[in-house]
């Protein structure tokens, strides 16, 4: 008789437990509690028969309450990393560019409109995909976020932050307009 006994197998799922991914399972199974728990908050007026404000938003709870079930359950047998990216190290420099572009776009909004803090956020996220052409990164963030903005304001009557560059294109944007609506 061997003295080699293989553990039961719940034990060695149980020691396979990888703590970065179950953080994330925990997080979205928190996530989903607290989008179902704010929908709970949403008045319903009862001239709606069974569809209402609350549905979507009960069903992306529901969705994403079964994917941090999924992702809990992917955690204790060992992750849904592959071995390669176990051994790859983090790029903490990345995630800081990341970050700060996130951070500087919420400070920024407020102050400078949406184009600009946009512009600040994609040309961080660009440095930390290791872009080595902030002009160029920033002319292509120009006009995503022009589209973005003048799509959500003007065609969808959505303020998201007008600013300084919205405000000076403002009479270009009338002006075209004009042209295409004779």
């Amino acid at each position: 008789m061997s003295t080699d006994n293989p553990a039961p197998q719940h034990i060695v799922r149980c020691q396979g437990l990888q703590f970065g991914e179950l953080a994330v399972a925990l997080g979205v199974l928190a996530l989903a509690a607290i989008v179902f728990w704010r929908t709970q908050a949403i008045p319903v007026s009862p001239i709606y028969a069974k569809v209402g404000p609350t549905v979507m938003p009960t069903i992306a709870a529901a969705g994403l309450g079964l994917l941090g079930i999924a992702l809990l359950v992917s955690a204790f047998r060992g992750g849904w990393q592959s071995e390669e990216e176990r051994e790859t190290s983090s790029d903490y420099g990345a995630l800081t560019w990341v970050v700060s572009g996130l951070a500087l776009n919420v400070a920024l909004i407020d102050h400078v409109g949406f184009t600009l803090s946009s512009v600040v956020m994609f040309v961080c996220v660009a440095r930390s995909f290791k872009s080595r052409r902030p002009l160029r990164d920033a002319l292509t963030a120009a006009v995503f976020a022009l589209v973005a903005y003048f799509g959500f304001a003007k065609t969808l009557g959505i303020n998201i932050g007008g600013g300084i560059v919205e405000q000076a294109l403002e009479p270009a944007y009338g002006f075209l307009r004009g042209l295409v609506g004779r």
